[in-house]
C-alpha cells in the first residue's frame, strides 16, 4: 500500500551538502565563527553515516536549540529513535529490507498504536477532507507554526492522490475510491486506523510518516480523515 523511497543515493549528497553549509556558517563575524568552531576534526577518516552525523549534531553549523511545538529542541527531533536507525542502516545498504528486519520494525511500532475508547468510528468527512489537504504545524526555524490558530493537517495530499477534486502526489499509492472498493467491515477501519497510526506495524520502514505515534494528530482528528476516505458522501467515494 505504501512503497518504501530509496534514500541511499540522497545520504551521500546530503553529506556533501553539510560540509558547504559547515563552512558557509564560519564565515560570519569572528564573534560567530569562534562561538561555533568545533574541535578539529579529520573528516577524511569519518564513514559517511559518520560526517553526517557530526556535521549535523555536533559542529555547531545548525541551530539545534530552536523550540518545537511539542516543548522539546530541534535536536531532540534529528535524534533517530530505533525505528529511523534501523531503517537508515536498511536504506545505506542499499538492499531491499529482509524479513526478519521487517519483523522487528514492526514488532517495535504495533505497541505505539492507541485505540480511542468505545472503539474505532468514523468522524467528519467535511473536517477529514480539510485535515488530508493541510501541510499546517509542526513547523519551526525562523516562521514557526503557531498552534493556537488551528490543528496541525495531515499532509495526506502530499504523497496520495484521495479526491478526483484535487491533485494530490505519487509517492504513496492513489486512494480514491478507497471507502467504496474496500468497504468499511470493523477490521478494514481497525486496519486503516493502525497504518494512519503508525504505518511501520505493516510496512516497515516506509516513507509514510507516524502521524498518531508520533502525535502530530489526534485520534478524533484520525477519525475524521477515516470518515473522508471511507463516506459514501465523501469525495474521496465519488
Amino acid at each position: 500500500m505504501f512503497k518504501k523511497t530509496p534514500i541511499a543515493a540522497v545520504v551521500a549528497a546530503t553529506a556533501s551538502l553539510m560540509l558547504f553549509a559547515a563552512g558557509c556558517t564560519a564565515t560570519g563575524s569572528d564573534k560567530t565563527a569562534s562561538a561555533a568552531a568545533p574541535a578539529k576534526v579529520d573528516y577524511t577518516k569519518m564513514t559517511p553515516q559518520a560526517l553526517a552525523e557530526y556535521i549535523v549534531m555536533e559542529s555547531g553549523s545548525y541551530d539545534l536549540a530552536q523550540p518545537t511545538q511539542e516543548g522539546t529542541t530541534g535536536k531532540a527531533r534529528l535524534a533517530q529513535d530505533e525505528i529511523q536507525k534501523i531503517c537508515s542502516a536498511v536504506a545505506l545498504s542499499g538492499k531491499e529490507i529482509d524479513a526478519k528486519t521487517a519483523d522487528k520494525v514492526a514488532a517495535l511500532a504495533q505497541p505505539t498504536i492507541k485505540y480511542p475508547e468505545g472503539g474505532i468510528k468514523l468522524g467528519d468527512w467535511k473536517k477529514g477532507r480539510e485535515l488530508a489537504w493541510s501541510g499546517f504545524g509542526f513547523r519551526t526555524a525562523h516562521n514557526p507554526d503557531d498552534h493556537t490558530r488551528g490543528p496541525a493537517g495531515g499532509n495526506c495530499y502530499n504523497c496520495h492522490q484521495l479526491a478526483t477534486d484535487r491533485t494530490g502526489g505519487n509517492l504513496g499509492p492513489s486512494l480514491t475510491g478507497y471507502g467504496k472498493i474496500r468497504g468499511n467491515s470493523p477490521e478494514m477501519l481497525k486496519y486503516t486506523y493502525e497504518v494512519i497510526y503508525n504505518p511501520h506495524a505493516y510496512f516497515a520502514c516506509t516513507s509514510m510518516p507516524r502521524i498518531g505515534a508520533n502525535g502530530v494528530m489526534t485520534q478524533q482528528q484520525i477519525a475524521d480523515i477515516m470518515a473522508y476516505l471511507f463516506d459514501p458522501e465523501s469525495p474521496v467515494n465519488k
